[in-house]
Protein backbone atom coordinates (compact mmCIF):
# COMPACT_ATOMS: atom_id res chain seq x y z
CA UNK A 1 0.00 0.00 0.00
CA UNK A 2 1.18 3.90 -0.79
CA UNK A 3 2.29 5.13 2.38
CA UNK A 4 3.11 9.28 0.95
CA UNK A 5 5.22 11.06 3.56
CA UNK A 6 2.99 14.75 4.32
CA UNK A 7 5.28 17.84 3.90
CA UNK A 8 4.23 21.12 6.81
CA UNK A 9 5.25 24.81 4.86
CA UNK A 10 7.36 26.64 7.43
CA UNK A 11 7.92 29.56 4.66
CA UNK A 12 5.65 31.75 7.01
CA UNK A 13 7.28 31.21 10.61
CA UNK A 14 10.98 29.13 10.57
CA UNK A 15 11.56 29.47 7.25
CA UNK A 16 11.36 33.82 7.16
CA UNK A 17 12.70 33.59 10.36
CA UNK A 18 15.98 31.84 9.57
CA UNK A 19 16.24 33.08 6.40
CA UNK A 20 15.56 37.32 7.06
CA UNK A 21 15.32 37.82 10.93
CA UNK A 22 11.37 37.38 10.73
CA UNK A 23 11.32 40.61 9.23
CA UNK A 24 8.30 39.27 6.84
CA UNK A 25 4.90 41.47 7.16
CA UNK A 26 1.53 40.05 7.39
CA UNK A 27 0.83 42.54 4.51
CA UNK A 28 3.50 40.52 2.41
CA UNK A 29 1.53 37.53 3.26
CA UNK A 30 -1.13 37.75 2.16
CA UNK A 31 -0.61 37.17 -1.48
CA UNK A 32 0.60 33.37 -0.84
CA UNK A 33 -1.92 32.76 1.95
CA UNK A 34 -4.94 31.15 -0.10
CA UNK A 35 -2.11 29.39 -2.29
CA UNK A 36 -0.30 28.09 0.42
CA UNK A 37 -3.80 26.50 1.82
CA UNK A 38 -5.24 25.17 -1.00
CA UNK A 39 -1.91 23.05 -2.39
CA UNK A 40 -1.96 20.16 0.25
CA UNK A 41 0.32 20.55 3.08
CA UNK A 42 -0.45 18.82 6.36
CA UNK A 43 -0.21 22.15 8.22
CA UNK A 44 1.25 25.75 7.89
CA UNK A 45 3.66 27.03 10.69
CA UNK A 46 2.83 30.73 10.85
CA UNK A 47 3.10 31.65 14.36
CA UNK A 48 4.92 31.23 17.41
CA UNK A 49 8.99 31.24 17.76
CA UNK A 50 9.91 34.69 17.47
CA UNK A 51 7.24 35.98 14.97
CA UNK A 52 5.23 37.55 17.96
CA UNK A 53 8.65 39.57 19.65
CA UNK A 54 9.18 40.77 15.97
CA UNK A 55 5.81 42.05 15.43
CA UNK A 56 5.47 44.58 18.18
CA UNK A 57 9.07 45.28 17.63
CA UNK A 58 10.06 45.51 14.37
CA UNK A 59 6.89 45.63 11.93
CA UNK A 60 4.43 47.82 14.08
CA UNK A 61 1.69 45.40 13.52
CA UNK A 62 -0.48 43.32 16.42
CA UNK A 63 0.64 39.59 16.27
CA UNK A 64 -2.76 38.57 17.08
CA UNK A 65 -4.33 40.31 14.45
CA UNK A 66 -1.87 38.74 12.11
CA UNK A 67 -2.97 34.74 13.56
CA UNK A 68 -6.32 36.58 12.86
CA UNK A 69 -6.07 37.44 9.40
CA UNK A 70 -4.34 34.36 8.14
CA UNK A 71 -7.50 32.31 10.00
CA UNK A 72 -9.85 34.04 8.05
CA UNK A 73 -7.52 33.36 4.61
CA UNK A 74 -6.96 29.62 5.34
CA UNK A 75 -9.77 27.63 5.63
CA UNK A 76 -8.16 24.52 4.66
CA UNK A 77 -5.28 23.96 6.45
CA UNK A 78 -4.47 23.06 10.11
CA UNK A 79 -2.11 26.47 11.30
CA UNK A 80 0.41 25.37 14.10
CA UNK A 81 2.51 27.22 16.20
CA UNK A 82 6.17 26.57 17.93
CA UNK A 83 5.36 27.17 21.56
CA UNK A 84 8.67 27.67 23.93
CA UNK A 85 6.45 25.28 26.74
CA UNK A 86 6.99 27.27 30.12
CA UNK A 87 8.27 30.58 28.39
CA UNK A 88 5.93 30.38 26.04
CA UNK A 89 7.59 33.31 23.19
CA UNK A 90 9.75 35.18 25.55
CA UNK A 91 13.18 33.22 27.28
CA UNK A 92 12.39 32.99 30.72
CA UNK A 93 9.46 30.87 32.72
CA UNK A 94 5.81 32.83 32.89
CA UNK A 95 3.59 32.13 35.39
CA UNK A 96 0.91 28.69 34.84
CA UNK A 97 -1.71 31.16 35.55
CA UNK A 98 -0.48 33.51 32.13
CA UNK A 99 0.48 30.19 30.37
CA UNK A 100 -3.19 29.14 30.94
CA UNK A 101 -4.46 32.36 29.60
CA UNK A 102 -2.07 32.73 26.76
CA UNK A 103 -2.48 29.13 25.27
CA UNK A 104 -6.20 29.77 25.36
CA UNK A 105 -6.29 33.11 23.36
CA UNK A 106 -3.79 30.95 20.70
CA UNK A 107 -6.47 28.42 20.38
CA UNK A 108 -9.41 31.38 19.87
CA UNK A 109 -7.56 33.22 17.73
CA UNK A 110 -6.75 30.34 14.89
CA UNK A 111 -3.89 27.67 16.38
CA UNK A 112 -4.81 24.50 15.96
CA UNK A 113 -1.86 22.49 16.54
CA UNK A 114 0.42 23.47 19.44
CA UNK A 115 4.54 21.99 18.94
CA UNK A 116 5.83 22.58 22.16
CA UNK A 117 9.18 22.39 23.04
CA UNK A 118 11.46 22.91 26.42
CA UNK A 119 14.66 24.15 25.48
CA UNK A 120 16.95 21.69 28.00
CA UNK A 121 14.04 18.52 27.20
CA UNK A 122 12.83 18.78 30.67
CA UNK A 123 9.21 18.12 30.05
CA UNK A 124 8.16 19.64 33.28
CA UNK A 125 8.49 22.74 31.59
CA UNK A 126 5.85 21.80 29.11
CA UNK A 127 3.49 19.65 31.09
CA UNK A 128 1.11 23.03 31.53
CA UNK A 129 0.57 24.25 28.14
CA UNK A 130 -0.19 20.84 27.11
CA UNK A 131 -2.47 20.75 29.22
CA UNK A 132 -4.01 24.38 28.10
CA UNK A 133 -4.32 23.20 24.95
CA UNK A 134 -5.62 20.08 25.46
CA UNK A 135 -8.06 21.68 27.32
CA UNK A 136 -8.99 24.39 24.13
CA UNK A 137 -9.26 21.06 22.16
CA UNK A 138 -6.46 21.81 20.44
CA UNK A 139 -3.62 19.38 19.21
CA UNK A 140 -0.21 19.18 21.43
CA UNK A 141 2.58 17.58 19.15
CA UNK A 142 5.88 17.08 20.86
CA UNK A 143 9.41 19.00 19.56
CA UNK A 144 12.47 16.99 20.97
CA UNK A 145 15.31 19.37 20.61
CA UNK A 146 17.67 16.71 18.26
CA UNK A 147 21.11 17.34 19.10
CA UNK A 148 24.18 15.58 19.91
CA UNK A 149 26.58 15.26 22.47
CA UNK A 150 27.89 12.80 25.29
CA UNK A 151 24.42 12.76 27.12
CA UNK A 152 22.05 13.23 24.33
CA UNK A 153 21.59 8.83 22.75
CA UNK A 154 19.01 7.25 21.11
CA UNK A 155 18.02 5.45 24.61
CA UNK A 156 17.64 9.54 26.02
CA UNK A 157 15.55 10.86 23.34
CA UNK A 158 13.03 7.37 23.47
CA UNK A 159 12.61 8.42 27.16
CA UNK A 160 11.92 12.21 26.20
CA UNK A 161 9.49 10.97 23.79
CA UNK A 162 7.93 8.57 26.22
CA UNK A 163 7.24 11.86 28.99
CA UNK A 164 5.95 13.89 26.39
CA UNK A 165 3.27 10.99 25.11
CA UNK A 166 2.76 10.61 29.06
CA UNK A 167 1.23 14.31 29.21
CA UNK A 168 -0.83 14.21 25.69
CA UNK A 169 1.09 14.81 22.92
CA UNK A 170 -0.05 13.23 19.81
CA UNK A 171 2.80 13.49 17.65
CA UNK A 172 6.76 13.43 17.86
CA UNK A 173 9.05 15.82 16.38
CA UNK A 174 12.41 15.53 16.15
CA UNK A 175 14.03 18.95 15.63
CA UNK A 176 17.94 19.44 14.32
CA UNK A 177 17.85 23.42 14.98
CA UNK A 178 21.42 23.47 13.28
CA UNK A 179 21.17 20.91 10.84
CA UNK A 180 24.11 18.68 12.48
CA UNK A 181 23.00 15.55 13.01
CA UNK A 182 24.16 13.44 10.01
CA UNK A 183 21.89 11.15 8.37
CA UNK A 184 22.82 7.84 10.29
CA UNK A 185 22.22 9.08 13.81
CA UNK A 186 18.88 10.45 12.11
CA UNK A 187 17.63 6.79 10.89
CA UNK A 188 18.79 5.62 14.13
CA UNK A 189 16.93 7.37 16.17
CA UNK A 190 13.53 7.90 13.80
CA UNK A 191 13.63 3.80 13.75
CA UNK A 192 13.54 3.67 17.73
CA UNK A 193 10.87 6.44 17.79
CA UNK A 194 8.64 4.71 15.27
CA UNK A 195 9.47 1.03 16.89
CA UNK A 196 8.65 2.14 20.86
CA UNK A 197 5.87 4.41 20.02
CA UNK A 198 2.46 4.02 17.65
CA UNK A 199 2.08 7.77 16.88
CA UNK A 200 3.26 9.70 13.63
CA UNK A 201 6.98 10.96 13.90
CA UNK A 202 7.73 13.84 12.13
CA UNK A 203 11.55 15.39 11.22
CA UNK A 204 12.44 19.20 11.38
CA UNK A 205 16.02 20.21 10.13
CA UNK A 206 17.74 23.20 9.25
CA UNK A 207 20.34 23.16 5.69
CA UNK A 208 23.06 24.61 7.77
CA UNK A 209 25.60 21.81 7.42
CA UNK A 210 25.22 20.56 3.83
CA UNK A 211 23.51 17.06 4.78
CA UNK A 212 19.98 17.23 5.53
CA UNK A 213 18.45 16.93 1.83
CA UNK A 214 20.42 13.60 2.47
CA UNK A 215 18.99 13.23 6.15
CA UNK A 216 15.45 13.59 4.87
CA UNK A 217 15.85 11.34 2.14
CA UNK A 218 16.89 8.69 4.63
CA UNK A 219 14.49 8.98 7.60
CA UNK A 220 11.72 9.32 4.63
CA UNK A 221 12.74 5.48 3.69
CA UNK A 222 13.40 4.57 7.49
CA UNK A 223 9.67 5.46 7.96
CA UNK A 224 9.39 9.00 9.25
CA UNK A 225 5.61 10.32 8.40
CA UNK A 226 5.55 13.82 8.65
CA UNK A 227 8.97 16.48 7.43
CA UNK A 228 8.80 20.15 7.56
CA UNK A 229 9.88 22.49 4.27
CA UNK A 230 9.64 25.93 3.08
CA UNK A 231 9.36 26.73 -0.43
CA UNK A 232 12.39 26.94 -2.61
CA UNK A 233 12.12 30.74 -2.10
CA UNK A 234 13.35 29.86 1.94
CA UNK A 235 15.01 27.09 1.37
CA UNK A 236 18.46 25.52 2.07
CA UNK A 237 21.24 27.45 3.68
CA UNK A 238 19.84 28.88 6.83
CA UNK A 239 16.91 27.23 5.83
CA UNK A 240 14.91 24.13 5.77
CA UNK A 241 15.00 21.40 2.45
CA UNK A 242 12.72 22.72 -0.65
CA UNK A 243 9.29 21.37 -0.85
CA UNK A 244 9.49 21.56 -4.83
CA UNK A 245 12.42 19.27 -4.77
CA UNK A 246 11.11 16.40 -2.18
CA UNK A 247 8.03 16.18 -3.49
CA UNK A 248 10.15 15.62 -7.18
CA UNK A 249 12.65 13.33 -5.84
CA UNK A 250 9.19 11.10 -4.06
CA UNK A 251 7.38 10.54 -6.94
CA UNK A 252 6.84 6.95 -8.16
CA UNK A 253 8.62 6.07 -4.97
CA UNK A 254 6.17 4.16 -2.12
CA UNK A 255 6.41 8.01 -0.14
CA UNK A 256 5.40 9.57 -3.11
CA UNK A 257 3.58 12.84 -1.69
CA UNK A 258 0.67 13.02 -4.03
CA UNK A 259 1.07 16.64 -4.58
CA UNK A 260 1.97 18.63 -7.78
CA UNK A 261 5.28 20.67 -7.48
CA UNK A 262 4.68 23.35 -9.64
CA UNK A 263 1.50 24.63 -8.32
CA UNK A 264 4.48 26.40 -5.86
CA UNK A 265 6.03 27.94 -8.83
CA UNK A 266 3.93 31.34 -8.08
CA UNK A 267 4.13 31.28 -4.75
CA UNK A 268 7.90 30.48 -4.56
CA UNK A 269 8.29 33.46 -7.17
CA UNK A 270 6.35 35.80 -5.06
CA UNK A 271 8.25 34.94 -1.96
CA UNK A 272 11.63 35.60 -3.48
CA UNK A 273 10.84 38.81 -4.07
CA UNK A 274 9.89 39.72 -0.47
CA UNK A 275 13.60 37.87 0.66
CA UNK A 276 15.04 39.89 -1.86
CA UNK A 277 13.11 43.00 0.13
CA UNK A 278 14.62 42.14 3.21
CA UNK A 279 17.80 40.81 2.28
CA UNK A 280 19.61 43.34 4.39
CA UNK A 281 18.96 40.78 7.45
CA UNK A 282 19.95 37.36 5.42
CA UNK A 283 22.58 35.86 7.44
CA UNK A 284 26.43 36.37 5.81
CA UNK A 285 26.53 32.30 5.66
CA UNK A 286 26.71 30.82 2.02
CA UNK A 287 26.50 27.38 1.13
CA UNK A 288 27.49 24.78 4.06
CA UNK A 289 29.11 25.01 7.45
CA UNK A 290 29.58 21.92 8.10
CA UNK A 291 31.27 23.10 11.82
CA UNK A 292 28.25 23.49 12.45
CA UNK A 293 28.42 19.68 13.84
CA UNK A 294 30.69 20.97 16.24
CA UNK A 295 29.32 24.92 17.16
CA UNK A 296 25.62 23.71 16.62
CA UNK A 297 25.09 27.14 16.40
CA UNK A 298 21.34 27.28 14.63
CA UNK A 299 21.46 29.83 11.65
CA UNK A 300 18.84 32.28 12.90
CA UNK A 301 21.65 32.74 16.21
CA UNK A 302 24.53 33.09 13.82
CA UNK A 303 23.21 35.89 12.11
CA UNK A 304 22.36 37.79 15.48
CA UNK A 305 25.96 36.96 16.77
CA UNK A 306 27.65 37.80 13.47
CA UNK A 307 25.32 41.42 14.09
CA UNK A 308 26.45 42.05 17.59
CA UNK A 309 30.35 41.04 16.53
CA UNK A 310 29.89 43.81 13.35
CA UNK A 311 28.76 46.37 15.90
CA UNK A 312 31.66 45.72 17.68
CA UNK A 313 33.55 46.16 14.69
CA UNK A 314 35.04 42.59 15.15
CA UNK A 315 32.98 40.41 12.39
CA UNK A 316 36.91 38.91 12.01
CA UNK A 317 36.64 36.69 15.22
CA UNK A 318 33.45 35.03 14.21
CA UNK A 319 35.62 31.43 13.91
CA UNK A 320 37.07 32.16 17.74
CA UNK A 321 33.55 32.89 19.05
CA UNK A 322 31.93 29.73 17.36
CA UNK A 323 35.09 27.90 18.98
CA UNK A 324 34.09 29.14 21.75
CA UNK A 325 30.45 28.08 22.25
CA UNK A 326 31.30 24.92 21.93
CA UNK A 327 33.64 25.25 25.54
CA UNK A 328 30.78 26.81 26.83
CA UNK A 329 27.81 24.47 25.75
CA UNK A 330 30.46 21.72 27.51
CA UNK A 331 30.92 23.27 30.96
CA UNK A 332 27.26 24.20 31.16
CA UNK A 333 26.40 20.48 30.53
CA UNK A 334 25.51 20.23 26.79
CA UNK A 335 22.10 22.27 26.45
CA UNK A 336 20.67 21.90 23.54
CA UNK A 337 21.21 24.81 21.68
CA UNK A 338 17.68 25.82 20.80
CA UNK A 339 16.07 29.32 22.01
CA UNK A 340 16.73 30.60 24.94
CA UNK A 341 20.38 28.57 24.59
CA UNK A 342 21.92 29.38 21.69
CA UNK A 343 21.65 32.96 22.46
CA UNK A 344 22.87 32.53 26.31
CA UNK A 345 26.20 30.50 24.65
CA UNK A 346 26.56 32.59 21.76
CA UNK A 347 26.58 35.77 23.99
CA UNK A 348 28.31 34.62 27.07
CA UNK A 349 30.98 32.59 24.38
CA UNK A 350 31.49 36.59 22.82
CA UNK A 351 32.01 38.11 26.49
CA UNK A 352 34.60 35.32 26.56
CA UNK A 353 36.72 36.35 23.52
CA UNK A 354 36.00 40.07 23.58
CA UNK A 355 36.42 40.69 27.58
CA UNK A 356 40.19 38.71 27.41
CA UNK A 357 39.23 36.28 29.90
CA UNK A 358 37.22 32.74 30.52
CA UNK A 359 33.65 34.03 32.62
CA UNK A 360 35.51 37.28 33.13
CA UNK A 361 31.84 38.74 33.13
CA UNK A 362 29.35 36.20 33.61
CA UNK A 363 25.67 36.46 32.14
CA UNK A 364 22.57 36.57 34.40
CA UNK A 365 21.08 34.58 32.60
CA UNK A 366 24.06 32.12 32.87
CA UNK A 367 23.96 32.38 36.68
CA UNK A 368 20.12 31.48 36.79
CA UNK A 369 21.12 28.23 34.59
CA UNK A 370 23.49 27.29 36.65
CA UNK A 371 20.90 28.04 39.57
CA UNK A 372 18.48 25.60 38.07
CA UNK A 373 15.85 28.44 36.78
CA UNK A 374 15.75 27.22 33.49
CA UNK A 375 15.02 23.98 34.53
CA UNK A 376 17.73 20.09 34.59
CA UNK A 377 20.74 20.28 32.51
CA UNK A 378 20.96 17.03 30.28
CA UNK A 379 24.79 17.02 31.96
CA UNK A 380 27.20 18.13 34.87
CA UNK A 381 27.54 22.01 34.98
CA UNK A 382 31.21 22.21 35.18
CA UNK A 383 32.94 22.92 38.49
CA UNK A 384 34.48 26.32 37.66
CA UNK A 385 30.93 27.78 37.08
CA UNK A 386 29.46 26.40 40.50
CA UNK A 387 32.00 27.98 41.93
CA UNK A 388 31.52 31.32 40.71
CA UNK A 389 27.70 31.04 40.94
CA UNK A 390 26.85 28.70 43.79
CA UNK A 391 28.35 30.83 46.56
CA UNK A 392 28.00 31.16 50.65
CA UNK A 393 26.16 27.64 50.22
CA UNK A 394 23.77 28.66 47.32
CA UNK A 395 21.86 24.94 46.06
CA UNK A 396 20.48 24.56 42.23
CA UNK A 397 16.62 24.38 42.12
CA UNK A 398 15.68 20.72 42.14
CA UNK A 399 11.48 22.02 41.54
CA UNK A 400 10.21 22.96 38.32
CA UNK A 401 10.95 26.22 38.17
CA UNK A 402 7.83 27.64 37.53
CA UNK A 403 6.55 26.31 40.71
CA UNK A 404 8.57 28.87 42.69
CA UNK A 405 6.73 31.71 39.88
CA UNK A 406 3.93 33.45 41.41
CA UNK A 407 0.88 34.07 40.09
CA UNK A 408 0.97 37.11 37.27
CA UNK A 409 -2.24 36.95 35.31
CA UNK A 410 -4.65 39.81 37.42
CA UNK A 411 -0.91 41.58 38.29
CA UNK A 412 -1.00 42.46 34.74
CA UNK A 413 -4.31 43.18 34.35
CA UNK A 414 -4.16 45.80 36.54
CA UNK A 415 -0.57 47.39 35.68
CA UNK A 416 -1.98 46.97 31.81
CA UNK A 417 -5.69 48.63 32.24
CA UNK A 418 -4.90 52.26 31.05
CA UNK A 419 -3.55 51.07 27.46
CA UNK A 420 -4.59 46.88 27.32
CA UNK A 421 -8.22 46.64 25.73
CA UNK A 422 -8.31 43.10 25.70
CA UNK A 423 -7.35 39.52 27.12
CA UNK A 424 -4.79 39.21 24.34
CA UNK A 425 -3.27 43.00 24.69
CA UNK A 426 -2.77 42.02 28.32
CA UNK A 427 -0.94 38.93 26.50
CA UNK A 428 1.02 41.08 24.94
CA UNK A 429 1.94 43.40 27.63
CA UNK A 430 3.12 40.17 30.12
CA UNK A 431 4.99 38.14 27.46
CA UNK A 432 7.03 41.78 26.34
CA UNK A 433 6.11 44.45 28.95
CA UNK A 434 8.25 47.03 28.16
CA UNK A 435 8.12 46.81 24.21
CA UNK A 436 4.61 45.54 24.69
CA UNK A 437 3.50 48.61 26.71
CA UNK A 438 5.56 50.78 24.23
CA UNK A 439 3.28 49.09 21.57
CA UNK A 440 0.17 49.15 23.27
CA UNK A 441 0.00 52.81 24.28
CA UNK A 442 0.79 53.59 20.41
CA UNK A 443 -2.03 52.05 19.17
CA UNK A 444 -4.49 51.83 21.84
CA UNK A 445 -4.59 55.12 23.53
CA UNK A 446 -7.65 56.98 21.65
Amino acid sequence: MPNPVKLVSCDLRDGQQACIATRMTTEEMLPVLKGLDEFGFAALEVWGGATFDACIRFLDEDPWQRLRTIKQYCTHTPLRMLLRGQNLLGYTPYPDDVVDHFVTAAARNGIDIFLIFDGLNDVRNVRRAAEAALKAGKKVEANIQFTSSPVHTVDSFVKTAQEYLDIGATALHLEDMGGMKTPREAVETVKALKEHFDVPVHYHAHCTGGMTDITYWEVIRAGVDVVDVDTAAFALGTGHPAAESLIAVLQGTERDTGLDYTKLAPITAYLKKVRAAHASFESKLKGVDINVVRHQIPGGMRSNLEFQLTQLNALDRLPEVLEEVVRVRRDLGYPPLGTPFSQMCGAQAAMNIMSGGRYKVLLKEIKDYVMGKYGKAPGPVAEELKKLVLRKGAVPLTCRPADLIAPGWEKGVRESQEFARSEEDVLTYLLFPQVGKEFLKKHRSS
